[in-house]
């Protein structure tokens, strides 16, 4: 049984949420409700916020009254037993050999917003908290970055000790698997990489690089492909179940190595993981976003033959995009790579008259630092889609031909 007319003979009731009353019962719902309040939730949806693990994983240092920093080497030496009778007057090969390397700082990192002060008044958030944070973050990331370029120049290097017959070992490349297609499935096949970590493991132990400080940084893809496999890879802290697991805290090292995943790694060209309908897990659809996936050329400098965006350029060389095709991962000991900091990451905020003529402040995130290698034997690469083996050789198959692909030759 009907219980509302069904002609339009009534005025109709008051719609309190209507602007300026204008609206009549055909209107849609979002028009009778237009003008009622939309509560806050309390939470900021803050994005994307990339995990910045990278500073404390390698040498650091402050540089204080000048433009670089200086790190010396010292190779090794020889021992012979003593002839009775013969004087003791020091080796005639002028061993062990003392080499430097010098990290520069480059210009100065910003990042920055205006917070108009009226616009601080009447949102009903944090408005200014939340733009420092995501200022903080921008420099973070780029640290990351920095640093994680540094050693993977670091694994293509010779050592900076080279003086003939006391050569000291350069860094090292290694390939996961043995597939060379241009899907490179081998890079998130967790068995394959175990396997790349014990071979890494080896050649840092064949090195005689220190193991303590060992770590390895992933793709969070290669990262949660162990964790899904730790029934056959025996990857897992039995004293971690649940949620633990779940969130990726289970594995906690393979081969004295310490696992890290960063979406700031060099991979495939690309920082994070691109939306590649190639691969398995991926629809073209995929919602990504501008951040996931992000090309390489935000550090492109005028060493490589060009200069990015705006002109602003890094000092140190870091190498051009395109050279870093195939890479999928670092094992790495804490000298491999060095940072040296002018500034720390700070935030400023300007007051007083600047504040009274723009009626509002200037949010500024600052940082002052350079990245470079130090020890090349105590850097691995991972890569994956060519067909290369571990070498600190000129190209990457050890063969001394440079691949115009992917060749160390951006970090002359």
């Amino acid at each position: 049984m009907a219980q509302q007319a069904t002609t339009a003979n009534a005025n109709g009731p008051i719609y309190g949420g209507a602007d300026n009353g204008a609206l009549t019962n055909a209107g849609t719902v979002d028009q009778r409700r237009a003008l009622y309040l939309k509560l806050f939730s309390g939470e900021m949806f803050k994005g994307f916020q990339h995990n910045t693990i990278a500073r404390d994983l390698v040498t650091r240092r402050t540089l204080k009254n000048g433009r670089s920093l200086q790190f010396i080497y010292t190779g090794r030496t020889k021992s012979e037993f003593h002839i009775p009778g013969q004087s003791i007057l020091g080796n005639d090969e002028k061993s062990p050999p003392v080499a430097e390397k010098t990290i520069q700082c480059d210009d100065l990192l910003i990042s920055s917003a205006f917070v108009y002060e009226l616009d601080e008044t009447l949102a009903h958030y944090d408005l200014r908290g939340e733009i420092s944070r995501k200022i903080g973050y921008a420099l973070a990331e780029n640290y990351d970055r920095r640093i994680f370029r540094a050693i993977t120049k670091a694994a293509r290097q010779a050592s900076p000790v080279t003086m003939s017959n006391f050569v000291e070992p350069g860094g090292s490349m290694l390939k996961v698997g043995t597939d060379t297609s241009t899907d490179k499935k081998d890079a998130y096949d967790s068995t394959k990489l175990v396997n790349a970590f014990y071979d890494a493991a080896s050649i840092l132990d064949e090195k005689g690089v220190s193991g303590d400080g060992r770590v390895a940084v992933l793709n969070p893809r290669q990262y949660y492909a162990l964790i899904q496999a730790v029934s056959s890879n025996g990857l897992i802290n039995r004293d971690v179940q649940g949620t633990a697991l779940q969130s990726g805290n289970g594995i906690i090292e393979i081969a004295g190595i310490r696992i890290y995943k960063s979406m700031n790694i060099p991979f495939f060209g690309k920082y994070g993981t691109s939306a590649d309908p190639n691969r398995t897990g991926y629809d073209s659809k995929d919602n990504m976003g501008s951040f996931v996936g992000a090309t390489m050329d935000d550090m492109e400098q005028a060493a490589n033959g060009g200069t990015p965006a705006g002109g602003q350029k890094s000092v140190n060389n870091y190498g051009t995009a395109t050279k870093f095709a195939n890479s999928c991962g670092l094992i790495f000991q804490k000298e491999a790579a060095g940072v040296v900091e002018a500034i720390g990451p700070q935030v400023q905020v300007t007051n007083g008259d600047i504040s009274v003529v723009y009626q509002g402040d200037v949010i500024l995130g600052r940082l002052a630092m350079g990245a470079d290698f130090l020890n090349p034997a105590c850097a691995v690469e991972l890569i994956a889609g060519i067909n290369t083996a571990s070498s600190n050789a000129t190209g990457w198959d050890g063969s001394g031909t440079e691949n115009t692909a992917i060749s160390n030759a951006a970090f002359a």
